[in-house]
């Protein structure tokens, strides 16, 4: 059995199409794996915070140390984590918001980037990454076509911030299902829905 964490990051209700395109992935996803349990998570309806300097001295201070400020402080990033960690997979859905991703996406990314519990500082300066052995699958929905070879292909800020936020802290096996050029005209719009829906369809089977 496979525990899975859904989570959107859209502002967008149903008018989503990363929201849409997940749905399309966890309903196959469900169909393949009917044992498996799913965790989901919605930002659009959990407000995330922004990392603020009491909440740096509480992450930062060992946890026999923290006071009960300190606890409260970082007890929703708490909850964040042990959410994480209990699962295998992780299934994102996160359009492109000014070429990277949404001001509540990189707050949660704030929120489990965490020393000591997702990440650890070894020898001099280095670090390591703590979770391992997980896969992290990406669908986003993104207004221009940012695919290798196009005008704006160097506009991207998006995969590359996730690929390395996520191998950060040891996830290695990420990947990444793009709907382009959305807000390129309705031919393009239709082509690159159509693109991201096969990709999701053949990624339900075989992921």
């Amino acid at each position: 059995m496979t525990h899975v964490l859904h989570l959107d990051s859209s502002p967008r209700g149903d008018r989503s199409r990363s929201r849409q395109l997940a749905k399309q992935f966890m309903t196959a996803w469900q169909q393949q794996h009917p044992d498996d349990t799913v965790i989901y998570r919605d930002l659009r309806l959990c407000s995330i915070p922004y990392v603020t300097e009491q909440w740096i001295a509480a992450d930062f201070t060992p946890p026999e140390a923290r006071t009960s400020e300190m606890k409260q402080e970082i007890a929703l990033s708490e909850k964040l984590v042990d959410e994480f960690l209990s699962v295998d997979r992780y299934v994102f859905s996160v359009p492109m918001y000014n070429f990277s991703v949404p001001a509540s996406f990189k707050a949660y990314i704030d929120q489990i980037v965490r020393v000591g519990r997702t990440f650890a500082v070894v020898g001099d300066g280095d670090w390591q990454g703590l979770v391992d052995s997980k896969k992290a699958l990406f669908i986003t929905a993104r207004g221009d076509d940012f695919r290798s070879g196009m005008p704006h292909a160097d506009w991207d800020c998006q995969e590359p911030f996730l690929r390395t936020a996520f191998n950060f802290i040891g996830i290695a096996d990420v990947q990444f299902v793009h709907a382009n050029g959305l807000d390129s005209g309705a031919e393009a719009r239709q082509r690159g829905l159509n693109a991201a829906r096969l990709e999701i369809q053949d990624l339900a089977m075989n992921w």
